[in-house]
């Protein structure tokens, strides 16, 4: 593969096995084409944003250089979400597997099917936690950086997996 962007992706699922359906997410992450996984994070046990009535997610991010124009990139993502039966039946509401393109390379992408940076990345521990695993130092397109960002969220719902680690 010529070189291409960095890209990051985030992971979640808290439903049918919802740690098989993250692990088994990111190896398919490695058959996205034009594409080859960087780094994975661990694995994140979080409280779920929205509705109360579900049960916890498991989270996880990775980092992805790729030479897909993010729309395809976005495409392949979903098709991966299609493979493991996600519905959207409700916003914030319970799901097989849920993958978000965070960001893409340092460009900001205002489209009618995608925003990157994600627009809710910044206030979501669950989001920061994995990815600072996989790069702690990233700068975001407004010059802000992970690790500052983390600081300022408050993570007391989330907790790491026993037994996972990131590479």
């Amino acid at each position: 593969m010529s070189e291409g962007v960095v890209a990051y992706v985030a992971l979640g699922s808290n439903l049918e096995d919802p740690v098989s359906q993250v692990r088994g997410a990111l190896r398919e992450l490695e058959d996205i084409p034009a594409s080859r996984v960087l780094a994975v994070s661990g694995l994140y046990l979080t409280a779920p944003v929205g509705p109360q009535d579900q049960d916890d997610f498991v989270n996880a991010a990775a980092a992805l250089e790729t030479s897909l124009a993010p729309l395809e990139l976005l495409e392949a993502l979903q098709s991966i979400e299609q493979r493991h039966h996600r519905r959207r039946l409700r916003r914030w509401g319970p799901r097989t597997l849920d993958l978000d393109l965070l960001l893409y390379g340092d460009l900001i992408i205002r489209h009618p099917r995608l925003a990157v940076p994600h627009p809710e990345m910044k206030k979501r521990a669950f989001v920061l936690l994995p990815l600072a695993d996989v790069a702690p130092d990233l700068a975001l397109p407004d010059g802000s950086r992970v690790r500052d960002l983390l600081s300022g969220v408050d993570a007391s719902g989330c907790r790491t997996l026993s037994g996972d680690g990131g590479s």
